[in-house]
């Protein structure tokens, strides 16, 4: 199948970017048939991508597309003048559901889409929510598009996938935050804060190897405690000071503010 005339509205920022960038990898879509637009029209990491159209103008851009991706920040919604009737539409911006980018651009083939920091090193998780005018073919082209940087599911509903760009969109930050937190604990009983640094993060990629193994979450930390070692001692004590009810105050207000409630 021939690649599709492709616009990527906002492509020029790390997200959008990173999915353009892994599609055309990939052979999702093609150099000769894609228009990366951002404000200034000069986009910054393609050079490997001969071909590929560059602009300033979202409208122009949109106009000559099949398919647009809508890459904006949601801030940015209603500076966005393009008409996006008769395409398909495949957003990665929060807060925005399918209604409204229907009510705005006129296009009702719509795909709502999370992926995560993770996509420009092609391991994002993006949960995916298909709109009522959908084809099969529709569904084909984005579960590739996203397929491109990591891995990519088909949710029920937009109140599902609010959850889950608190759960996977936003994870990577959650993660992030905790490492910090252990490295400025280390920092404080005096450790440089280098060598914290350097142990922290070959500690998370070694733990997300692990994870990425046959052995549940659940049934790894039941391992540790059955040691009754110092890792079990963490553990209790992460239990004691409410880890779960931490987690879910966390994800519920990353749910909220993705559904537009706060």
């Amino acid at each position: 199948m021939a690649a599709p005339r492709f616009a990527a509205l906002g492509g020029g920022g790390w997200l959008g970017g990173a999915l353009v960038r892994a599609a055309l990898s990939a052979g999702v879509i093609a150099p000769a048939t894609t228009v990366v637009t951002s404000r200034r029209g000069a986009v910054d990491g393609f050079e490997a991508f001969a071909g590929l159209g560059m602009t300033a103008d979202n409208r122009q851009a949109a106009a000559q597309a099949d398919v647009v991706l809508v890459a904006v920040r949601p801030g940015d919604i209603d500076a966005l003048d393009a008409d996006l009737s008769g395409k398909l539409v495949l957003s990665v911006m929060a807060m925005v559901p399918i209604d409204e980018l229907a009510g705005r651009f006129g296009c009702r083939r719509i795909v709502r889409a999370m992926p995560n920091a993770a996509a420009g090193r092609l391991k994002s998780f993006t949960p995916m929510v298909a709109g009522e005018a959908l084809d099969e073919q529709d569904r084909r082209f984005a579960e590739a598009f996203f397929a491109a940087s990591g891995i990519a599911e088909w949710l029920p509903d937009e109140r599902a996938l609010d959850y889950f760009t608190g759960l996977t969109g936003s994870g990577p930050a959650f993660f992030a935050a905790l490492a910090a937190a252990m490295e400025r604990d280390a920092v404080a009983r005096g450790f440089d804060a280098a060598l914290a640094a350097r142990a922290i993060r070959q500690l998370l990629a070694g733990a997300a190897e692990e994870l990425a193994g046959e052995r549940s979450p659940s049934e790894l930390v039941s391992i540790f405690k059955d040691y009754r070692g110092t890792t079990a001692a963490g553990l209790t004590a992460m239990e004691e000071h409410g880890l779960d009810p931490l987690v879910r105050a966390m994800l519920e207000a990353a749910e909220r503010r993705a559904a537009g409630l706060t």
